[in-house]
């Protein structure tokens, strides 16, 4: 029976991506991922069942041997646990490393779509999901300044998302 739930979810998920009354998501271009790894703070974010409750939400990408490695971490703010997981991203097309996909259980991945992305110094991002169900502000310090986070905010609102759900993540 498990295995059974298990393909039944699998199936819905591979559907429920593919399903999308969206155009199609512009990315950044040419995302140098060698530049791009290393420690991003979740700034805000679409919330998250696992992340419920986190604070202090960062990834950590690290290219290894043609893959990256991607750590997720945060710290549950009722109990004070850590609360991280680790998984792989690689590019959907050969070519395009602004379109990635995040495996993070073996059955299943998503899209890890780099939207927008500071390409002179690598210190802030707009990632998303193409069904517009997922969208991150990222920024490599703890705090981005008001304007570069509003005008974040004004394209993903340009691109179709609901930006109403946004949550700004807590950092101590």
């Amino acid at each position: 029976m498990k295995k059974q739930q298990i393909n039944f979810l699998g199936i819905m998920f591979f559907v429920m991506q593919a399903c999308s009354s969206h155009p199609p998501l512009p990315v950044a271009d040419n995302v140098d991922l060698e530049r791009y790894q290393g420690r991003w703070y979740e700034i805000a974010a679409f919330p998250l069942r696992p992340q419920k409750h986190c604070t202090n939400t960062y990834a950590q990408y690290t290219l290894k041997e043609g893959e990256i490695e991607v750590y997720n971490h945060c710290i549950d703010s009722t109990n004070g646990e850590v609360k991280d997981i680790t998984g792989k991203a690689y590019p959907e097309e050969a070519g395009n490393t602004s379109r990635l996909r995040v495996r993070f259980f073996k059955l299943f991945s998503s899209p890890y779509h780099i939207l927008e992305l500071d390409t002179v110094d690598y210190q802030y991002a707009l990632v998303g999901t193409p069904n517009r169900k997922y969208l991150w502000i990222l920024c490599r310090m703890q705090t981005l300044e008001p304007a570069i986070y509003n005008g974040l905010v004004g394209r993903a609102t340009d691109l179709g998302f609901d930006v109403s759900k946004l949550n700004r993540t807590v950092h101590r």
